[in-house]
C-alpha cells in the first residue's frame, strides 16, 4: 500500500544533488523561461517545466549511469546523465524557479531493465531504488509522470505505454507516454498496457529530497560497484 504523503511538504532549498544555485542551473533556468510558451505565467510553473524537461532531453544525452547521489550541476557540466541524474535536474530546476519538489521512493524489480541488458541481466541488481519526482504547483503535489497530462490523456495518445525496450529512455517517455507504478489506470476487469505496477516491490514513501531518500535506503549499488559500473557504462549511449 502507498505511504502517507502526510508531513512530507518538499521544499525549495538546495541539496548537496540538487545544487540549484550553481551557474549551469540557473542557465538551464533562463533558458527554460525563454523557451516556455508565451502564455507561461508565474500561476502556470507546469509550462515552465515542461521546457525545462525537453532542454535537458536535447542537452543531456542519455547514458547508463549507477551514481544516482551526482549533483545536477555535474550532470549538466558532463552533459550526459542516466534517467535518475537527468530527473534530479529537473528538480533542481524547479526549486530554482521556486517550485517545492519532493521524491517518492520506489523499489524497482531489475527485471524492468532486463529489456536494456539482454546479454547481461545477471549483472541487472534484484531491486534498484528510484526516485520519482513530484512537484508543488499550485495547491496540489504532481507525479512527474503527469507532468505534461494526465496518465488517461497519455495512455490513449499512447496505448502501448512504456515497454523499456526501444529507443526511448523513460525521461523522454514522460513527455508522450503514460508511466503508471500505481496500476490507478487499471479497471475492475483489466490492467492498461502501461500498468508498471507489477514491477514495484515495495512503495518506500514520500520524502523531502532525493538526498534524503538515498541517505535513509542507499543506493542501488554499494559504492565499489558503482565506480566499477560507471566506468564501464557511464559512457555507452541508452537505447
Amino acid at each position: 500500500m502507498p505511504h502517507s504523503t502526510q508531513g512530507v511538504p518538499g521544499s525549495v532549498d538546495p541539496t548537496r544533488i540538487l545544487d540549484w544555485r550553481t551557474a549551469g542551473v540557473q542557465r538551464l533556468l533562463a533558458d527554460a523561461r525563454s523557451a516556455a510558451p508565451a502564455e507561461a505565467e508565474e500561476a502556470d510553473e507546469r509550462l515552465l517545466l515542461q521546457a525545462a524537461h525537453r532542454l535537458i532531453s536535447e542537452r543531456v544525452r542519455p547514458v547508463y549511469a549507477l551514481d544516482d547521489a551526482r549533483s545536477a550541476s555535474r550532470t549538466l557540466a558532463r552533459g550526459r546523465g542516466s534517467c535518475s541524474q537527468r530527473l534530479a535536474v529537473l528538480e533542481a530546476v524547479a526549486r530554482a524557479a521556486g517550485v517545492p519538489t519532493r521524491v517518492r521512493g520506489l523499489l524497482v524489480d531489475g527485471s524492468f531493465w532486463y529489456p536494456r541488458f539482454p546479454r547481461l541481466r545477471r549483472l541487472v541488481p534484484d531491486t534498484v531504488v528510484l526516485a520519482w519526482p513530484e512537484f508543488r504547483t499550485g495547491p496540489e503535489w504532481v507525479s512527474v509522470s503527469e507532468l505534461y497530462a494526465p496518465l488517461g490523456t497519455l495512455g490513449a495518445a499512447n496505448p502501448r505505454g512504456f515497454t523499456n525496450s526501444g529507443p526511448q529512455t523513460l525521461f523522454e517517455a514522460l513527455s508522450s507516454t503514460a508511466v503508471d507504478w500505481d496500476g490507478s489506470t487499471c479497471d475492475s476487469d483489466s490492467c492498461s498496457s502501461f500498468d508498471l505496477s507489477a514491477v514495484v516491490r515495495e512503495d518506500l514513501g514520500r520524502f523531502s529530497s532525493r538526498d534524503a531518500l538515498f541517505a535513509a535506503h542507499g543506493q542501488t549499488l554499494c559504492p565499489p560497484a558503482r565506480i566499477i559500473g560507471g566506468a564501464l557504462m557511464g559512457r555507452r549511449a541508452a537505447s
